[in-house]
């Protein structure tokens, strides 16, 4: 396997743990690493359930209290925060936002989890589904702030 595939599971495996652990709930990876019904892995779903669709979504499957939550992990070196307060496009960031938003449905709530090395660690959302936080930066229609932050507040 190489190293960036074994990154990115290693920080599907940190958010899994932290949200387990936030809202004492079985939260695991979806098998296979990556979505597995997502982006190129699209045909799958006509082999599979409603239901086996619904769990495949994103990076991490949610307990079943949690139906409509859609999870997407990146895990990068860098990334062009400079872009952010510049209000240029970051083709990135869109391309994250665009699988993860592929992956959900209408009334879905999507978190995108992102880890930069030795940056730290952030969560992207859809400000028409949450508002935006007190600390954080817009990015278009959506919200970029610290993890930690998110789940405290």
């Amino acid at each position: 396997m190489n190293k960036s595939k074994t990154k990115g599971k290693s920080w599907e495996r940190e958010v899994v743990q932290f949200l387990s652990k936030i809202y004492k709930k079985s939260f695991i990876r979806v098998p296979n690493s990556g979505a597995y019904v997502g982006g190129q892995n699209e045909v799958r779903k006509s082999q599979l359930s409603e239901e086996q669709i619904k769990l495949m979504r994103g990076d991490i499957v949610p307990p079943s209290e949690f139906p409509h939550f859609v999870a997407e992990c990146k895990n990068y070196a860098h990334f062009p925060f400079h872009l952010l307060i510049s209000d240029s496009r970051i083709r990135l960031l869109d391309d994250w936002i665009k699988q993860v938003e592929h992956d959900s449905k209408e009334n879905d709530l999507w978190l995108l989890f992102i880890k930069i090395t030795r940056k730290g660690t952030y969560v992207v959302y859809d400000t028409r589904s949450l508002y935006p936080l007190d600390e954080g930066i817009i990015y278009g229609r959506y919200w970029f702030c610290d993890m930690e932050y998110f789940f405290e507040s």
